[in-house]
């Protein structure tokens, strides 16, 4: 790791000199490259800091006048370095590029019919909570509620810095124990509800041709004649090559419909390329955090016990009501720290 810190700071100084005679767009470009590896620089001399003064510390502590001043500063010294080293570690590991994108997250009922359906509107709203914290935009891109004020499908717009980052692990089946407001015999009934978070795509990272679509328009329906019109302002956009089907009808305006559906449409369609060239560049990692496929069930929400189990990681959280009110960052630190380390064990093997 040394050489290669030692190659990050002679490029930064390399940089700063070109800056000094360069002009219009060679100008721009170097300043983006420097911004983006200026906090490595400061990581590494932080670094690289902290070793002169453990070092120095350490010398100090065969002096009996100094000894005590010293061995605080090497204790505290000692221990800042590894410390340092490991960000630096993770700083270093190659990123995902999807991962300071905004993302679209899609949530849809699978097994246990009307109470999947209801927890698929609870799961919905706990995210929008958690989005709404963050001070991330939410945006409803599509709600088709169910009749018992659950919902057939629900897909939202999350935009801001790092958004994909934070939830890209919710993706999978998420799985529900609780007893049905509709169950007389206190059972408790288990259902399922899959996540699938996109990264949000632009145009110009997935290049759709209109011949490959087949777009169909029909009347908007919903739940007690919710989102009911008489013109035909639902949409549904078919990508004939993949056979990715995306339907629309929050809108009552059609061209708004087909926009929102476009923009699902490019993130599935971005995510599937991306898919496919990780598969091409390497075996699938499956480590603890899994592999994110919409086939995996990855979390349990067992509302008897008041707790939530993230099966990857085997983390249960005691505390459900506060989940459901949008509080995910204990599971998604834990499953991005368990994801770093395993990240860094690849790296090192």
């Amino acid at each position: 790791m040394v050489e290669k810190l030692d190659r990050v700071l002679r490029r930064a100084e390399e940089i700063r000199h070109l800056l000094a005679t360069a002009d219009g767009p060679q100008f721009g470009a170097l300043s983006r490259e420097l911004s983006e590896i200026e906090p490595l620089v400061e990581k590494v001399n932080a670094l690289r800091a902290a070793e002169r003064a453990r070092d120095e510390a350490a010398a100090m502590l065969a002096d009996p006048e100094m000894r005590d001043l010293a061995e605080a500063e090497y204790q505290e010294q000692r221990d800042r370095v590894p410390a340092l080293a490991r960000e630096l570690q993770l700083m270093l590991l190659p990123k995902d590029e999807a991962d300071e994108r905004s993302a679209i997250l899609e949530i849809r009922p699978a097994a246990g019919g009307d109470e999947a359906a209801l927890f698929a509107a609870e799961l919905f709203r706990a995210y929008q909570r958690y989005a709404e914290a963050r001070r991330w935009r939410f945006e409803v891109l599509d709600y088709d509620e169910s009749d018992l004020g659950g919902v057939k499908g629900a897909v939202a717009g999350i935009g801001g810095r790092g958004v994909f980052a934070r939830l890209k692990f919710e993706s999978g089946v998420h799985r529900v124990q609780r007893v049905p407001a509709t169950e007389t015999q206190g059972r408790i009934h288990t259902s399922t509800v899959t996540v699938a978070v996109l990264p949000e795509a632009e145009e110009v990272d997935v290049q759709v041709n209109e011949g490959d679509l087949r777009i169909d328009t029909y009347r908007a329906s919903g739940a007690g004649g919710q989102h009911v019109n008489k013109t035909d302002s639902a949409v549904r956009i078919t990508h004939i090559p993949s056979g990715i089907v995306v339907a629309m009808q929050e809108e009552k305006s059609q061209h708004k419909n087909r926009a929102k559906a476009m923009k699902v449409l490019r993130a599935r369609l971005y995510e599937a390329e991306r898919s496919r060239l990780a598969t091409t560049r390497a075996a699938d990692r499956k480590g603890q955090v899994g592999t994110g496929d919409r086939s995996e069930r990855i979390r349990t929400y067992n509302f008897p016990q008041g707790r939530v189990t993230d099966h990857r990681i085997g983390l249960t959280l005691h505390k459900i009501d506060r989940v459901m009110l949008g509080e995910f960052d204990e599971i998604i630190d834990a499953l991005t720290a368990e994801d770093e380390a395993a990240r860094l064990a690849a790296e090192a093997a």
